[in-house]
């Protein structure tokens, strides 16, 4: 029977309109004005720090509507935006210097939304406001990095093959030097070295002083993958760092050669947004030398082979030079509670990382391990390249007696609470950045631009749905109506299934890409519609004229729509930032256009003109 869909086909279609409207709900609802603490290094939000700052606020008169704690953070909804500003005032007097109070915008979605996974539509910077940063890396800390680990390697390996050698050591802009006694151990390092690090490293015998000496330099090659390797790491650990600290929805892309793109939405404070990305640190653990003298140490002294470092309350102490193992190789990381109730927290290695802490630990149990902070922080002094010259702090945050051979898992003890737990946990979790960076551009965007630009957005989409949702019914009567249904179904699952996929963010363009399909789906109801009218016109009955109006103008709507979605990809694939915006939005608004306009306009046409019902003339 023409014009007749199986009552399963019906149920789909409404089934399908039903989830994009039920994930587009959340919408509605809109964002609190909200206020979120965290703590810094070492303190905790805890239970009754929450009491104290609920009766703080009860008492200065702040209409709090709700205060929660999740995942070590404190997160307090306000009813009107105009308290947000002076609530943050009042809480950092409160709790001083030792925690970070954040302005930020809390999705209002109902509970029983979120246990079906609802969220609300991600709005970009341009739409929500936030904080931007333009972050660059210090490239010849990246490479002066990876020539300390060249000399770790290269002692390892002469060790391992019983090479005999004076020395190595680090030659500023050029490599590192080692130094041999006779010409015959310098020949067996350089095939050596030479058959291992194929393609990476150069060798070069020379004479200074009357010592024979090999240089190793990075290849071109090596020099390259070096800095890209820098680059794409601290992209993966910033954006680690964003997403543990539960800042919503970060963008941080690469920019050139040795610049980071970090866009937090809803973010309005500036130094939160910095207290969060500032810590250009790494990690290290290191063997601490129990042979160093107390009381040399307090006076600068240390035995040959180690160096001088300082623990969090200003006690010296010594640790060998030989690093065993950096942050590059945790791969998680959890604090918890030993068998004594006393804070630990759980390391995994990756499999490099492991095999080299079971060769250090192996002969090294009972002894201490030590874990070092180092931050690289900006000074007012320029290089010749006009960059900014990094300073070098260090401390020691941790130390740890090892109890037996450790391999890819392992635990650190000995810490002082459990919120040096969780911190130090989250740290290792973030992972270290591989060089330092420095913030060298800094844009915040108040929520009320972003509001104007919604408003326009808005306006925008607005103005073109009206305008359709009059013409359609003046020129085609009762299907003009259905083509309006269609219409704002479309809108509906667009922002449905752009809440839906994780990590999708609407930017400006893509609500231009939004209003674009909203053109294109009337056209594919334009072609059915007409192609109607002309089988009518040559004489079909109203049951054919409406299957050959779909069945003939099919063709066409994808042949334009397959056209359009290829040119979408395209956008994504070559373009960034707002390209891809407008690219994703375009992509879902002609797969879900051509889901409302065909078959679900098909839906209703059949159900109210199609089947068994007999009817001379359409209303079209």
């Amino acid at each position: 029977m023409l014009n007749k869909y199986p009552w399963w086909k019906t149920l789909m279609v409404v089934l399908v309109i039903f989830i994009g409207v039920l994930y587009a709900l959340p919408n509605i609802y809109g964002d609190d004005p909200a206020i979120q603490i965290s703590a810094t290094r070492g303190h905790q939000v805890d239970l009754a720090q929450v009491k104290t700052i609920r009766d703080y606020l009860k008492k200065e008169k702040i209409d709090v509507k709700s205060v929660a704690l999740t995942q070590d953070q404190l997160l307090i909804r306000l009813r009107h935006i105009t308290d947000q500003v002076k609530t943050r005032d009042l809480l950092k007097q409160l709790l001083g210097e030792n925690y970070v109070v954040a302005l930020n915008l809390a999705p209002a979605t109902p509970e029983w939304l979120k246990m079906i996974g609802g969220q609300p539509l991600k709005l970009g910077l341009d739409l929500r406001g936030g904080v931007h940063f333009l972050m660059e890396v210090d490239m010849n800390a990246a490479v002066a990095k990876a020539r300390e680990q060249m000399v770790q390697d290269f002692r390892s390996d002469l060790r391992e093959q019983n090479i005999r050698y004076m020395g190595a050591l680090i030659q500023p802009n050029k490599g590192v030097v080692m130094r041999f006694a006779n010409a015959t151990e310098r020949s067996k390092a350089e095939d050596f070295l030479n058959s291992r690090y194929r393609n990476q490293y150069q060798f070069q015998e020379l004479q200074q002083d009357g010592a024979l000496i090999l240089l190793a330099s990075m290849t071109d090659q090596q020099l390259q993958q070096t800095r890209e390797y820098a680059l794409q790491q601290n992209i993966t650990i910033i954006r680690n760092r964003v997403n543990e600290l539960g800042v919503a929805q970060p963008v941080v892309q690469r920019q050139g050669n040795d610049q980071i793109v970090v866009e937090l939405p809803g973010i309005q404070d500036t130094a939160r947004a910095k207290e969060i990305l500032g810590a250009t640190a790494t990690l290290q653990f290191r063997m601490v030398d129990n042979n160093a003298d107390p009381t040399a140490l307090a006076q600068g002294h240390v035995p040959p082979g180690s160096e001088l470092y300082h623990r969090s309350n200003g006690q010296p102490i010594a640790l060998y030079k030989q690093v065993v193992l950096t942050g590059d190789h945790i791969v998680g990381a959890k604090s918890a509670f030993d068998q004594y109730n006393q804070p630990q927290v759980n390391i995994d290695l990756d499999s490099q990382g492991g095999s080299r802490m079971a060769a250090i630990t192996r002969t090294n149990i009972g002894k201490p391990m030590a874990t070092l902070f180092i931050e690289y922080k900006p000074t007012h002094k320029k290089d010749a390249k006009g960059k900014t010259i990094f300073q070098r702090h260090t401390e020691v945050i941790n130390v740890a007696t090892i109890q037996s051979r450790l391999g890819r898992s392992f635990r650190i003890t000995g810490l002082d609470s459990p919120s040096d737990a969780q911190n130090l946990a989250l740290l290792l979790r973030a992972g270290a950045l591989i060089a330092p960076i420095q913030i060298v551009e800094e844009r915040t965007i108040g929520p009320s631009l972003g509001q104007e630009n919604i408003n326009r957005g808005i306006e925008a989409i607005a103005v073109g749905l009206i305008a359709l949702l009059i013409f359609m019914p003046l020129y085609y009567r009762k299907f003009g109506l259905v083509a309006n249904l269609a219409l704002v179904c479309n809108v509906v699952m667009i922002i449905g299934i752009m809440s839906m996929i994780p990590g999708a963010t609407l930017t400006l363009p893509g609500m231009a890409g939004i209003v674009l399909t909203v053109g294109m789906a009337v056209d594919s109801n334009v072609l059915i519609f007409e192609r109607i009218r002309e089988e009518l016109r040559e004489g079909r009955t109203v049951q054919q004229a409406i299957y050959y109006g779909y069945s003939n103008a099919l063709s066409s709507i994808a042949d334009s729509n397959i056209t359009t979605l290829l040119t979408s990809i395209i956008l994504f694939s070559v373009g960034s930032g707002a390209v891809k915006g407008f690219a994703v939005t375009l992509a879902i608004g002609i797969m879900t256009s051509m889901f409302t306009a065909i078959i679900g306009t098909r839906t209703i046409v059949n159900l109210v003109w199609g089947g068994r019902h007999r009817i001379n003339k359409l209303s079209i």
